[in-house]
């Protein structure tokens, strides 16, 4: 949905408005953010003429040179980065901070961003500039990429649970482990893209001291993350093992059978191949007992092997 979002103060009090020509109705210095939504290419021209900044494109903010991702000038500040959006997607996003005011390009709606907008309005003097919330945008994000770190260790948790026993095993339970392996991945790579942002921003000369301060709780809070993720990983590597355990165990059950099977025919089909030559020579040709005989001496090696492998505990 195509949206923009103007806020200003007016009398000392926060506003909000959807109307890009209040831009030139108010003075510039009242604006604080200018957050927009999959606006068309006119709105960004116009924004574009009137701050006299430069809007990348959607291409420009995936690359992944460290030059496209983050530039600072005199008075301007770009910053690209990426968030994940809960069907593990990436949306790029650019920050761009020139005269104290923030412009935000995106084109996708975020949670982390109407979360912001709420801390906003309930305490507006925490936020009087674009640096503040700019902040403030990086660290709701990482809370959320927190929560869905926690969600993939719940996930891991319910699936080990599943993989008890080798009768559990499945291919599902594999490609799961699979996913579920991308996925944090994913969040990794992530985090580490806003300690990238959050680092350049802490050398930077436009930020105020305040917010750096901020800027620093946040790579805390990252590399803490980052300990979560490992182990996550960690856990994944483990139970994929434990799969190819159960799998390697399921797999000796099934030879383990067949062999037995095996062991126990071969006397039968020893005696049946004795008895089946054609010689004129042979004592029980003519007994009246012989097929019995033979029968009864293939059931008692059956019955001796089966002995002999339970004795050994092979069975």
């Amino acid at each position: 949905m195509s949206e923009i979002r103007l806020f200003y103060r007016e009398n000392n009090r926060l506003k909000i408005s959807k109307n890009i020509d209040l831009l030139k109705e108010i003075p510039l210095e009242n604006f604080v953010w200018i957050d927009l939504n999959d606006v068309p290419e006119d709105a960004e021209t116009e924004l574009e003429q009137f701050l006299k900044i430069y809007i990348q494109e959607e291409e420009e903010m995936e690359e992944i040179e460290i030059s496209s991702r983050y530039m600072e000038t005199e008075d301007t500040l770009v910053a690209n980065s990426r968030f994940l959006l809960d069907n593990f997607e990436e949306e790029p996003i650019s920050f761009i901070v020139k005269n104290h005011i923030l412009v935000s390009v995106r084109s996708q709606e975020l949670r982390s961003f109407n979360e912001t907008v709420k801390k906003m309005f309930a305490n507006p003097r925490n936020y009087p500039n674009g640096f503040y919330i700019l902040v403030a945008l990086l660290e709701t994000r990482v809370e959320y990429d927190a929560d869905m770190i926690e969600e993939l260790a719940k996930e891991i948790t319910q699936l080990s649970n599943r993989l008890k026993t080798d009768d559990d095993v499945s291919d599902d339970i594999l490609i799961a482990i699979k996913e579920l392996q991308e996925k944090t991945m994913l969040i990794r790579e992530n985090i580490i893209d806003k300690q990238r942002v959050c680092s350049n921003m802490l050398k930077s000369e436009l930020f105020p001291n305040e917010a750096k301060t901020k800027l620093a709780i946040i790579i805390k809070d990252i590399n803490s993350l980052f300990e979560h993720t490992r182990f996550s990983f960690d856990r994944l590597e483990y139970l994929q093992d434990t799969f190819l355990g159960l799998v390697n165990i399921q797999q000796n059950k099934i030879i383990k059978i067949f062999t037995i099977v095996s062991v126990i025919f071969l006397p039968p089909t020893l005696i049946a191949s004795m008895y089946g030559m054609n010689f004129d020579v042979m004592p029980e040709l003519h007994w009246k007992y012989g097929y019995l005989w033979a029968l009864a001496l293939m059931v008692l090696f059956v019955v001796g092997i089966l002995w002999f492998f339970k004795r050994r505990k092979w069975l």
